[in-house]
């Protein structure tokens, strides 16, 4: 079974810093749906977003994304450590999968090498910010720490 730190010290920062990866997100595919408004749904243009080749359907993934992430962070506790788990190896997988059609008629979200750079650097941001992101009880948390570090439980004084 995997070990997440419980109440690590750093979880405000990566909490922060996935906050931030979902408002790029839904930043991108708010303007994305703007930018492409009028195309069809897997159009092939040239249309740019801060930066990233965009379509509809990139736009409104990237913007359903964003907002599960944003509402996670928002809600916090252990649904926000569990999505971002989720979130960032799904951001991650669907970036290698993306690079693999970048060069065929398969790239129906039109993305190029820069959109996977970027998306698997939002992955694995939002990832790590799932490792750490686990809550518990103090008692819990000291519990853990012991057992990661291989040390026994001091058995309770008579």
């Amino acid at each position: 079974m995997a070990h997440y730190p419980l109440n690590h010290p750093l979880r405000p920062v990566f909490r922060l810093l996935a906050f931030l990866a979902g408002a790029y997100l839904v930043l991108f595919g708010a303007i994305g749906l703007g930018v492409t408004a009028g195309d069809p749904f897997f159009h092939r243009g040239s249309d740019w977003v801060l930066g990233l080749r965009t379509n509809p359907a990139t736009a409104w993934l990237t913007l359903l994304l964003g907002v599960v992430l944003l509402a996670a962070v928002l809600v916090g506790r252990n649904l926000y450590h569990q999505v971002t788990l989720v979130l960032g190896w799904a951001l991650a997988g669907f970036a290698m999968v993306t690079m693999a059609m970048i060069q065929t008629d398969a790239n129906v979200f039109n993305v190029s090498m820069i959109n996977v750079i970027v998306l698997t650097v939002l992955g694995l941001v939002v990832l790590t910010a799932g490792l750490y992101g686990k809550i518990g009880t103090p008692e819990a948390a000291q519990g853990e720490s012991r057992a990661a570090h291989g040390q026994r439980a001091s058995a309770p004084a008579s």
